[in-house]
């Protein structure tokens, strides 16, 4: 890899929005272990019908009113990125008696057509939600612009690693900055480069598809 990381620690997420269950299964088979959905009625159409040794990833973003549908079916929520999601999940997962596992969304392009805190924001954030007990913060994720030439975008990756270093410097109890979620098919490689360990590739795995 050109980034000379080894491959076994970055985590690859399939993103798996409009393929079949078939082939979402034989690529389980394959060795995929984790795949992403963006939509809540996606995860739970397919939920039953996938192999049991994968991990579930909600990657896109969630309404608080959906929360109670997928709490106890993912193992990871990338895209907590206000207050009021951050409540619902607590409580839903409390209900359940489950800490939940989430990455904090952080829009570092601050494009209007994307959600996520901006960078100022998620320090301030953190320590609003380091009372909710049934939360765990084990990282951040970012989308950065979709552009030609990756270079050109650079400078988001770069900043989220380095908001995450912020974060771990100030040794929060019960907030680890274990992940970086970012990188897509398009960049992911540059992701790769400035620190991303969790990246999610749909194109790349599954070729390019018509929504």
């Amino acid at each position: 890899m050109r980034s000379g990381r080894k491959n076994e620690n970055i985590d690859i997420i399939a993103v798996t929005k409009t393929v079949d269950v078939d082939i979402i299964n034989e690529s389980i088979n394959l060795g995929i272990n984790n795949i992403g959905e963006n939509k809540v009625q996606e995860i739970q159409k397919k939920y039953d019908n996938i192999n049991d040794d994968v991990n579930w990833h909600m990657i896109g973003h969630l309404q608080s009113n959906k929360v109670k549908y997928i709490i106890d079916k993912v193992n990871l929520i990338h895209s907590l990125d206000r207050l009021s999601l951050a409540k619902e999940i607590n409580k839903r997962a409390k209900a359940k008696d489950i800490v939940k596992d989430v990455l904090i969304q952080v829009n570092i392009s601050e494009e209007k057509s994307k959600f996520g805190l901006k960078k100022e924001e998620v320090v301030p954030f953190i320590e609003k939600i380091l009372e909710m007990e049934n939360i765990r913060v084990k990282g951040l994720m970012t989308m950065a612009p979709h552009v030609e030439n990756p270079e050109e975008i650079r400078y988001v990756f770069r900043d989220l690693r380095n908001l995450g270093y912020k974060i771990e410097n100030r040794n929060y109890e019960n907030i680890e900055m274990k992940y970086l979620s970012m990188g897509m098919s398009n960049d992911y490689e540059v992701a790769i480069e400035e620190g991303s360990n969790m990246v999610r590739l749909g194109t790349a795995l599954f070729g390019k598809r018509i929504y």
